[in-house]
């Protein structure tokens, strides 16, 4: 398998490189961060991106793409807040429109711009998978509670454009498997601020929520392309 991790550097994306690299299924593993990390094993290859920078999104797709088809592409990156100016917000009165922009840069338009350039590159005989890290939040059936607007609506908006690409790579390759995922709550900086409030032992390490993220993809069929699945497998409410 020749895969692709972008976001490679946080801890999600590292705790699926250092999945990725014990299985013996792997030929090559692109792992893009905005500065390009460094790896031992001569299977991984680092490149840079900047998910606000489409020319840098391009350039890797293109610096990539000479290799041959890809079979796994991830996208892990995202943002809930940024200091001191973005936040989830607990009312609309906290609305602000650069914020707004931000989170939407990261959590939509970034994974879009990667589909864009990196579906094209996808095997277009025999199984492949794409998937994009979403949020329960994201759901619009599943919300019950408001308030995180920024952050939810970015992930719904997400959650769409995965669908969409599902629907088009299937014109190309009925194996194809395109997929939002949800890897539950996991103790990495993106969390952090909040984890007070998450359940005795439903707090997760990276390595385990990688760990079951990877075994759902393993598991998926081709008619489960354009879903939203959580850690444990279960589908989710769109």
């Amino acid at each position: 398998m020749r895969c692709v991790i972008f976001g490679g550097s946080g801890g999600l994306g590292a705790a699926f490189t250092a999945l990725l690299l014990k299985r013996d299924d792997i030929e090559l593993l692109h792992v893009g961060s905005r500065v390009a990390p460094t790896f031992d094993d001569r299977r991984v290859q680092p490149f840079t991106f900047d998910l606000e920078d489409e020319a840098s999104i391009s350039a890797a797709a293109e610096a990539i793409g000479k290799g041959g088809p890809l079979d796994l592409v991830l996208v892990v990156s995202g943002i809930l807040q940024r200091e001191p100016d973005v936040r989830p917000e607990r009312s609309w009165r906290s609305i602000e429109l650069e914020a707004m922009q931000q989170v939407f840069a990261v959590n939509t338009f970034g994974p879009a711009l990667i589909g864009k350039h990196f579906l094209p590159l996808m095997r277009r005989d025999g199984p492949c998978r794409f998937a994009a890290i979403s949020a329960r939040v994201g759901s619009i059936g599943d919300n019950r509670l408001g308030g995180w607007h920024t952050y939810r609506a970015s992930k719904a908006a997400l959650n769409m454009m995965i669908r969409n690409f599902a629907i088009e790579m299937g014109r190309h390759n009925r194996e194809a498997i395109v997929v939002s995922l949800h890897p539950g709550t996991v103790d990495t900086g993106l969390s952090q601020p909040f984890q007070n409030n998450v359940p005795e032992g439903k707090l997760f390490t990276p390595e385990y929520s990688a760990f079951c993220l990877l075994s759902v993809l393993d598991g998926l069929q081709p008619k489960d392309t354009g879903g939203f699945f959580a850690w444990d497998g279960q589908p989710i409410e769109w």
